[in-house]
């Protein structure tokens, strides 16, 4: 029991800014390609035009709610197509564990959109405010006219940002030109303006003041990462047993490949010098050297500036790179390293690229296989069946035919059966109903078999409804029953 006295310990931190120092690089480099191929394919992508025909949309990327349809290029998906949706997110699913497994967090360190919105947040403050010294200097300084200005323009940016974040989403929903037009004029559904605001301000939060916090806090993946890293996951890794004991450098006589000014002060100090490079330049705000770590995003910046402090040196580079565990028990034994292919094709991720390619492959199969005709047969069982009259015994049911053509089609719809039956159409003449584009319609059906014949007298029946299209002779079919007395 706590005393009154005793005040109870605090486990809260205050989070304290990270300012990342540029760097340049070959991964540093590598990040820049991909947020910019990233960014634009999410800005670009809902002005990309596909002609479909008439009655369709011409936007080559569309989620079309009001008629429930994705549209993704020549690819039209249905609601009752939903699978491909989730075979897709399935296939994101096992990429994400292939990835990790073979190079620990790349898709965190390069292509989440947390990492990558704020690569573009952190580029527009340096711009604006200047490198990591100067940008520390301005965190600490009292509010004056200059900070004041700074932190305007850069909070105006970052608010630009991110409304062509939101605007860019909302336009994967409807007609992109249209919905600009009708924003532009304030005529836009009032949902849009919602979901723009929504969104340019978790952009401005996520990407300008909670950064790394995301990564740490809100991300679950960081805990679940774990189950899928083991002993020949590549990651970024420091190389203790080459840099320890670490120790500053000296001015004096410099190796042959260092700066004039710089000599390692003792032989037995390892290659570290201990500059702060890594951890100056790390978007997480953390020291490689300490080992693994959680928040460890594996965006391997600190590999280059640990290797252009090295270059300076004139030490080898690779104090920090990536390094499997297996390679670091080898290395320390004074042995050689494993080839990163065998690092990357072992069991785990070949049964994972295994049940990726599989999934794939049955998405594309499917993709071929479907029709562009639906059809759904669903019996009325209140009551199973009716007897008539004369005897006859009557099924009823509902037949929902979908029609994916860009234009009215008449479909025949007709019955293959062991047993004698009788095929009506509600409200059609005939056996051809005539179904809009694009679009679905339930149609009526009723079945008869005459009195004493055998499907009257059986419990049930199996039979086959058809649905021709006869602009093309296209057909499906589906498989019922009919039900009698059972006498």
């Amino acid at each position: 029991m706590t005393s009154p006295d005793t005040q109870p310990t605090s486990l809260y931190a205050k989070r304290e800014p990270v300012f990342p120092r540029r760097v340049k690089g070959t991964f540093r480099t590598l990040k820049w390609w991909i947020m910019a191929v990233t960014l634009g394919i999410y800005y670009i992508t809902p002005w990309i035009r596909w002609d479909r025909g008439p009655n369709l949309p011409d936007q080559a990327v569309l989620v079309d709610i009001a008629n429930r349809r994705f549209f993704f290029f020549m690819i039209e998906i249905w609601p009752h197509e939903f699978y491909f949706v989730a075979g897709l997110l399935i296939m994101a699913g096992l990429g994400l564990f292939l990835f990790t497994s073979a190079a620990g967090r790349v898709w965190c360190g390069y292509a989440c959109p947390q990492t990558v919105w704020t690569d573009l947040f952190i580029l527009v403050e340096r711009w604006i405010e200047g490198d990591r010294n100067a940008r520390v200097r301005l965190h600490h300084q009292s509010w004056n006219a200059e900070k004041i200005r700074k932190r305007l323009v850069k909070w105006v940016v970052w608010l630009f940002i991110g409304l062509a974040t939101g605007g860019a989403w909302v336009f994967y929903f409807t007609d992109a030109p249209t919905l600009l037009g009708n924003l532009l004029t304030f005529s836009a559904h009032p949902a849009a303006y919602i979901t723009i605001a929504i969104l340019t301000l978790t952009t401005f939060a996520f990407g300008g003041f909670a950064r790394e916090q995301i990564c740490i806090y809100a991300c679950p993946w960081p805990r679940i990462q774990a189950a899928m890293v083991d002993e020949d996951t590549i990651t970024v890794a420091y190389r203790d047993w080459r840099g320890e004991p670490r120790g500053k450098l000296h001015k004096g006589a410099a190796p042959a490949k260092a700066a004039p000014d710089l000599v390692s002060s003792a032989p037995a100090k390892g290659d570290c010098i201990d500059c702060m490079a890594c951890v100056n330049v790390c978007p997480m705000g953390i020291d490689i050297r300490n080992g693994q770590q959680m928040e460890c995003i594996t965006c391997a910046l600190c590999i280059d500036a640990c290797d252009d402090v090295m270059d300076r040196v004139g030490k080898p580079r690779g104090l920090i790179s990536y390094l499997a565990y297996t390679d670091e028990v080898a290395e320390r034994a004074g042995g050689k390293p494993k080839s990163a292919w065998k690092h990357v094709f072992r069991l785990r991720t070949l049964l994972y690229t295994a049940l990726w390619s599989g999934v794939g492959a049955a998405l594309v199969v499917a993709l071929f296989l479907r029709t562009d005709i639906d059809v759904n047969v669903t019996p009325v069982r209140n009551p199973t069946y009716v007897t008539l009259s004369d005897g006859a015994i009557r099924n009823t049911y509902d037949l929902r035919l979908l029609n994916k053509h860009g234009d009215d089609r008449q479909f025949q719809i007709s019955l293959t059966s062991d047993a004698a039956l009788d095929l009506t159409l509600e409200g059609a003449p005939g056996q051809v109903v005539t179904v809009p584009a694009n679009q679905t319609m339930t149609q009526r059906i009723y079945l008869t078999a005459q009195a004493g014949s055998p499907a009257a007298l059986a419990e049930r029946s199996e039979l086959r409804l058809w649905v021709e299209d006869l602009s093309n002779t296209e057909r499906v079919h589906h498989d019922t029953i009919f039900n009698g007395k059972g006498d």
